[in-house]
């Protein structure tokens, strides 16, 4: 189980969400029992509105449209029952996201939704992030990629 003494937090991306919706995905095994324990551990799984946008589009384009809708409906199913949160980008919000896309002017293949997740981590101070993508580690905010910069056991 994960030790939640070091953290109470932790932000879904999409690939995240995305591997964890794919059994065929190298990380889905890894993922599914992490999500399992992060759930036990009562640890909050957030996510963002702009993040379900990106992960409902490249869905809806690669997988069957039942396994998509399934796979979304539980998401949203998991946020009514408060198992996920999911929040969303307001005024303000993006407008610390657009801040951050000026600010890392030489960064210019970071999205915007990304620069959207780093705004609302620092916000809520989330530094945990479950994501392959590096672009959370080159902006040297101090956020750690799960499972690839902190094992599932330093958790």
């Amino acid at each position: 189980m994960v030790k939640h003494s070091k953290f109470s937090h932790i932000f879904v991306d999409t690939w995240g969400w995305l591997a964890l919706g794919n059994s065929n995905d190298s990380y889905h095994s890894t993922l599914k029992r992490l999500y399992a324990d992060l759930h036990d551990s009562r640890i909050t799984i957030c996510t963002s509105d702009y993040v379900l946008d990106e992960l409902i589009s490249l869905l809806f384009r690669r997988e069957r449209f039942e396994e998509a809708t399934n796979f979304v409906n539980g998401i949203l199913a998991a946020a009514k029952q408060n198992i996920i949160s999911i929040e969303y980008i307001d005024t303000n919000r993006f407008a610390r996201a657009l801040d951050l896309r000026i600010k890392y002017k030489d960064k210019p293949l970071i999205s915007f939704t990304d620069f959207t997740s780093m705004a609302l981590m620092q916000e809520l101070k989330i530094n945990h992030i479950l994501t392959q993508d590096d672009h959370f580690i080159q902006v040297g905010m101090g956020f750690l990629r799960v499972p690839f910069d902190t094992s599932v056991t330093e958790l």
